[in-house]
C-alpha cells in the first residue's frame, strides 16, 4: 500500500477540509437570502401578483431549467481553465445582485426576471462549486464532505423560512418590507466565500486539449457516470417544486404568518439527515440509501395526496426532507465518484442539465394537474414517478457504480 493510499484509508469525516466547510457557510448564508423570498414567493405570486398555479409551476420549472442549462456551461468552462472559485464567486454574486428586485417587482414577468437571474447565477456556480469539494476532498469521505455541505446549505433552508415568519409579523404580513431583508445575508455570502475558501494548486485543467464539451472527451466519461444521469432524472421526475408543498399547506388551512414552517420543518429534517447520510453512504454504498430515500418520498407523496389536514401535510413535509437528505448529497458524491478528475465540472454541469429538464417537465406537470384536478392529482402523480424511480434503481443498477479512473 502507497503512503498517499494509507494516508487515504485512515481519514474519517472530521478531516474534511475548511474550505469545505467555507463553502457550507456560503450556501447557508445564501439559502437564508433566498428561501427568505421563496418560502413566500408562492403565496405572493397567487395571493398578491394574481398568478395562477399553473403560472407558478411554469415560473419554478422554467428557471430550474436555465440554471441546469448554465451549469453544463460553467462546469466545463472550469476544467478547461482549471479553475473553479471565480465561477462560483461570479454565480453567488449574480444570486445577490437580485435580491432588490423582488421587494419592487410587481407582475408574474418581474418575477420571472428576477428568477432567472438568480437561477443563472445558481447554474454558474453550483458545477464548479461540486467539483471543487471533490478537488479537495479525499475520496474516502467524499461522502462526508457532500453531506457536511449540503446539510449547511439546508440549515439556510430552514433559518430563512423561520427569518421570513418573523419577519412577516414584524411588518404585518408586508411581503415587500420583508423583501429587502434578503439582500443581507447575501452579500455576507459572497464576502466568506472571498476570504475564506482556497483552491487548491494542481487542479488538472483540459485547455491544453481544448472544450471539455467534445466528443473525445465526452467519450470518457464512463457508463457508470451516464447511469448516474440517468438515476438522477428519474428522481428528479418524482421530486416536483417544493413550492407546491407551501400551496398544499395554504389549502389546509395553514395561516399566511405560518407558511414559511412548511420550509422550516422540511429542511430541518433534511439538514439532520444529510450529513449522517454522507456517512454512512462512505461506508456501506450510496445506492441502499438512495432507495431509502425514495420509499420516503413515497409515503410522502401518499399523504399528501389522501391524507386531509395540516398534521399529515407535516407529516408529508417531513419525509419529503428525508429523501432530500437521503438522495441529493449521494447524487452528488456518485457524481464526483464516476467522473475523471479532469472532467469533474463537466460532468456536474452534464447531470445538473438533465436533472435541471426533468424539473422543469415535473413542475409544469404538477402545476397542470393542480389546476385541472387539484392537489390529490399532483402528489398522486409523484408518488407513481417514485414507484417508477425505484424500479428503475431496481432493474438498472445491475452496473457498479465503481469510481472513475
Amino acid at each position: 500500500m502507497s503512503s498517499e493510499t494509507a494516508r487515504t484509508s485512515t481519514v474519517t469525516w472530521r478531516d474534511v477540509p475548511k474550505s469545505v466547510w467555507a463553502l457550507g457557510f456560503v450556501s447557508l448564508l445564501m439559502d437564508v437570502s433566498s428561501e427568505l423570498v421563496h418560502s413566500l414567493l408562492p403565496i405572493f405570486l397567487v395571493t398578491v401578483v394574481g398568478a395562477s398555479t399553473t403560472i407558478v409551476g411554469l415560473i419554478e420549472g422554467v428557471v430550474e431549467a436555465t440554471a441546469a442549462v448554465a451549469k453544463v456551461f460553467s462546469g466545463a468552462l472550469s476544467d478547461r481553465i482549471g479553475k473553479r472559485k471565480l465561477l462560483v464567486g461570479i454565480g453567488y454574486g449574480l444570486a445577490a445582485l437580485t435580491k432588490p428586485v423582488f421587494p419592487l417587482a410587481s407582475t408574474a414577468g418581474e418575477i420571472l426576471a428576477a428568477r432567472f437571474v438568480d437561477r443563472i447565477g445558481k447554474g454558474i456556480r453550483d458545477a464548479p462549486r461540486d467539483a471543487l469539494i471533490a478537488d479537495i476532498t479525499p475520496p474516502a469521505i467524499r461522502g462526508a464532505g457532500y453531506g457536511i455541505r449540503q446539510a449547511l446549505d439546508t440549515v439556510g433552508g430552514f433559518a430563512g423560512p423561520l427569518l421570513a415568519m418573523a419577519l412577516m409579523v414584524l411588518y404585518a404580513n408586508d411581503f415587500r418590507a420583508v423583501f429587502w431583508w434578503a439582500a443581507v445575508p447575501a452579500v455576507l455570502a459572497v464576502l466568506l466565500l472571498v476570504v475564506g475558501v482556497q483552491e487548491p494548486d494542481g487542479v488538472k485543467a483540459t485547455a491544453k486539449r481544448g472544450w471539455p464539451i467534445r466528443k473525445p472527451e465526452l467519450a470518457r466519461l464512463s457508463p457508470a457516470f451516464w447511469l448516474v444521469v440517468a438515476i438522477g432524472m428519474v428522481f428528479t421526475l418524482a421530486r416536483f417544486s417544493q413550492a407546491f408543498l407551501v400551496l398544499k399547506a395554504q389549502a389546509e388551512g395553514l395561516a399566511l404568518a405560518l407558511i414559511p414552517l412548511v420550509f422550516v420543518w422540511m429542511n430541518i429534517v433534511y439538514a439532520l439527515t444529510a450529513t449522517p447520510a454522507g456517512i454512512l453512504s462512505d461506508r456501506i454504498g450510496r445506492v441502499k440509501l438512495l432507495l431509502c430515500g425514495l420509499g420516503a418520498l413515497l409515503i410522502a407523496d401518499l399523504t399528501l395526496a389522501f391524507v386531509p389536514g395540516l398534521v399529515a401535510v407535516f407529516i408529508g413535509v417531513g419525509l419529503w426532507g428525508l429523501y432530500l437528505g437521503l438522495s441529493q448529497g449521494l447524487l452528488a458524491a456518485l457524481v464526483a465518484d464516476t467522473a475523471p478528475e479532469d472532467l469533474r465540472g463537466t460532468a456536474f454541469g452534464l447531470f445538473n442539465l438533465v436533472t435541471g429538464l426533468a424539473l422543469l417537465i415535473a413542475s409544469v406537470l404538477a402545476g397542470w394537474l393542480w389546476q385541472a384536478f387539484g392537489p390529490t392529482a399532483t402528489f398522486l402523480a409523484g408518488a407513481v414517478f417514485s414507484v417508477l424511480a425505484a424500479l428503475f434503481m431496481a432493474v438498472g443498477i445491475k452496473a457498479e457504480l465503481k469510481p472513475a479512473t
